[in-house]
């Protein structure tokens, strides 16, 4: 008689616990909202293996405006004629130019009212060596006419300007005939964008210009690795005679494994018993070469733990209005 009372509330017991365990179930198997996984690397797969289109053929693109925004972005301000002129390309003419020979319409009846950028990179370029090689001159005094020269061309050559226009974007606003734009279209365009800022912003603010986008490339660079120097021990000899200095004297100061496949050696240079350098290399003579552009570092305060570039805002117009008589 108990068990019978009792079993309806025994069997009740089991059946809750398995519907809350089939709802459970129901929740765990509902399907992820989103993406799957495999979508994201689908997506950039395809927009690797797909051939890069101009941003004009794409929507919601309104040149003038992109052109407008530049200005803005950089936070200079540009005369828009100017502006305009500095992204075309003599390349670009010319594509202009064959198209409407195609199509049968001459240069006379409807005429092609745009201009290259040719005179507009002359003057940038030729702003930008002048300044920057008075710029060095006055950072570094000691530093000889070859050295500035190598820091200056390493700074306005071709791969370094047109890697500095790419990260402002100026593939996007370059007219040119072909896509994605070259380095060298590149490279003459942003000296035309310097040379349209020059124009019409003076030469105080293209000044601050060029040192802010070109003076940073050499955080991190040694001399060295830009001025090729053949023979530094003779270039040391020549700069401590002009200095009346005598001769170094090279002397190992540490070495350590000199019979093993890895060999250490320091060299360290000494005048008048007072060490100059020291410098690490695989063999004495790489040592001793090592050693003396440490000591040419030093000469021409071009060291690691040289002083940061002076970024604040010059008081005067002295440097560039020497670039602009230079040019």
């Amino acid at each position: 008689m108990a068990s019978a009372l009792l079993r309806p509330f025994l069997l009740e017991g089991p059946r809750r616990l398995m519907a809350a365990t089939r709802g459970r179930a129901a929740l765990d198997f509902q399907p992820r909202r989103g993406n799957k996984r495999w979508v994201r690397a689908y997506l950039e797969y395809q927009r690797k293996i797909e051939t890069p289109k101009r941003r004009s053929e794409k929507p919601n693109w309104d040149y003038h405006a992109e052109v407008q925004a530049f200005g803005h972005r950089l936070h200079e301000r540009f005369s828009l004629p100017l502006l305009k002129t500095a992204f075309v390309n003599r390349c670009y003419i010319q594509l202009e130019e064959s198209k409407r020979e195609s199509l049968g319409v001459g240069k006379e009846a409807i005429p092609l009212n745009i201009k290259d950028n040719n005179e507009l990179y002359h003057q940038g370029r030729s702003f930008t060596l002048s300044y920057l090689r008075r710029c060095f001159e006055e950072a570094y005094p000691k530093l000889p006419a070859p050295g500035i020269e190598a820091l200056v061309n390493f700074l306005t050559s071709e791969e370094l300007v047109s890697y500095i226009a790419k990260n402002l974007s100026l593939q996007d606003l370059t007219l040119c005939a072909e896509f994605p734009a070259p380095p060298n279209v590149l490279h003459q365009t942003f000296f035309a964008v310097i040379g349209a800022l020059l124009e019409s912003s003076g030469s105080q603010r293209t000044a601050v210009f060029v040192r802010d986008f070109f003076i940073p490339q050499l955080i991190g660079k040694d001399l060295f690795e830009i001025w090729d120097v053949l023979n530094p021990m003779g270039l040391l000899l020549e700069e401590l005679a002009k200095r009346n200095i005598p001769a170094p004297e090279p002397r190992i100061t540490r070495q350590s494994g000199a019979t093993t496949v890895l060999p250490l050696f320091f060299i360290g240079l000494y005048c008048d018993k007072k060490l100059l350098a020291e410098g690490p290399g695989d063999t004495v003579v790489a040592a001793e070469e090592e050693a003396a552009r440490v000591a040419l570092r030093k000469l021409y305060g071009f060291a690691e733990n040289r002083r940061p570039w002076d970024y604040s805002i010059p008081k005067s117009e002295d440097n560039a209005e020497k670039a602009i008589c230079s040019s």
